[in-house]
């Protein structure tokens, strides 16, 4: 990636930041002057990719993340974005699922966000302003549902965890947090790399959101660092307009799932 003339050096951090809402981020945050390294199992690619820097990353393998993270926070970070995410393969019910997934889901949706806290947020605080951490939340935060079990428990653990975080922020300073938290969901459906892996090849997305959505907020997020979302649980419609989830809970993106037939 090279510089832009006149870029002030805002260092940014995404990770799961390749495809998806992180490379929505990503390239919102690049946009706006930030230099942004992405961490995640696959480069980016496509339009804006060579403004991104990116380290090849595993959040299955804990020890290596760890290095990868101290090495990404050796300087001062003015924003970061947790995005990965382990869905599972397809939805099931609980007993048509292993401890294999399970754990996979754990180490890539909670641990891997706890990880990236532990390693990020004292470079959060060295900028001399307050630094935002933005994470990407989901509506099975509130809504749960048949068939997403590991899913659903692990999300919701992060969502937890960041508004613990978040309180503790307050608390230290009111008012005058030292960094600020933010949680951010979409709407409905997005048209990700993901996502179309578990669907038909023909299969219309004309409906679904893009990545681009999470633009605006994440360009608001970098112009203000977050001030007056501090704690926030924001849901982001597919024009990239944001609310308070307070105001109207997410639609749910459960369907009914049949018992499996015994052998």
């Amino acid at each position: 990636m090279v510089t832009a003339p006149g870029q002030d050096h805002r260092r940014a951090l995404v990770v799961g930041g390749s495809t998806g809402i992180g490379r929505g981020v990503a390239d919102a945050w690049a946009a706006a002057g930030l230099d942004v390294t992405v961490l995640s199992r696959s480069a980016p690619a496509g339009p804006g990719a060579d403004r991104l820097r990116w380290t090849a990353t595993d959040l299955t393998d804990p020890d290596r993340v760890t290095e990868t993270l101290a090495a990404a926070a050796a300087e001062p970070l003015h924003a970061v974005c947790y995005s990965a995410v382990h869905y599972g393969s397809g939805r099931a019910l609980f007993q048509d699922c292993d401890v294999s997934e399970w754990r996979r889901q754990i180490d890539v949706n909670l641990h891997g966000l706890w990880l990236t806290l532990d390693r990020t947020l004292p470079a959060l605080r060295r900028t001399g302003s307050p630094g935002v951490f933005l994470g990407v939340s989901s509506e099975v935060v509130y809504n749960a549902g048949p068939g997403r079990s590991g899913y659903a428990a692990s999300k919701a653990a992060a969502a937890a965890l960041l508004d613990s975080l978040a309180q503790e922020q307050t608390s230290e300073a009111p008012g005058a947090e030292a960094l600020r938290v933010v949680q951010a969901l979409p709407a409905g459906m997005v048209d990700t790399p993901g996502i179309r892996r578990r669907r038909p090849e023909d299969f219309d997305y004309s409906a679904y959101m893009t990545p681009a959505s999470f633009g605006p907020l994440a360009r608001e997020l970098a112009a203000t660092s977050g001030a007056g979302l501090h704690g926030a649980h924001l849901v982001v419609d597919g024009d990239g307009s944001w609310r308070p989830v307070a105001e109207a809970m997410p639609v749910s993106q459960s369907r009914t799932l049949t018992a499996r037939t015994a052998p």
